[in-house]
């Protein structure tokens, strides 16, 4: 099941995340497992947001964000509350392009994940696309992404209304 079926039959933001972590999991058969040792929690889960992200508006104005590794741009936006209008409307299904997002060269060179189709396809609807654009819900934070800036496009086109 797709992340955009998921959101077309209205679940709420809490299962779509928890769908999403699901997947990123590198090993699944800690799903099944019915043992309560500590070799099963999510590491990730116990550390503390320290991935420090820069959000410049179109405005100069910046915001900074905290978060973990393995969280994406958008979760960082959500988790730290920041006031960033219409930004993940579709709450990282990728089916908009509203946490479109302008990297410098060097850090868009250094993302290990390359865009997919889908995210293309969306970028192709955004306003104020670059060959550095992304969705901020398609780019996964590492430790060597710490002092990250990103510039957040003047304006925001939702994919799902065009």
């Amino acid at each position: 099941m797709s992340c955009s079926l998921v959101y077309r039959v209205g679940l709420s933001r809490t299962v779509i995340k928890s769908y999403r972590n699901l997947l990123r999991l590198s090993d699944h058969s800690s799903l099944f497992s019915t043992s309560t040792n500590s070799s099963n929690v999510d590491k990730k889960d116990q550390s503390k947001p320290d991935i420090k992200v820069t959000f410049i508006k179109a405005n100069g104005q910046k915001i900074v964000g905290y978060g973990k590794t393995n969280e994406n741009l958008l979760d960082v936006v959500i988790n730290n509350h920041l006031d960033i209008d219409g930004f993940g409307a579709c709450e990282g299904t990728l089916a908009c392009s509203t946490c479109h997002l302008i990297l410098k060269k060097d850090d868009f060179d250094k993302l290990k994940n390359k865009p997919t189709d889908e995210e293309l396809d969306m970028l192709d609807l955004a306003f104020g696309l670059t060959e550095t654009s992304r969705l901020g819900c398609q780019v996964y934070l590492t430790k060597e992404m710490d002092g990250l800036e990103v510039v957040v496009p003047e304006t925001i086109n939702d994919a799902r209304t065009t």
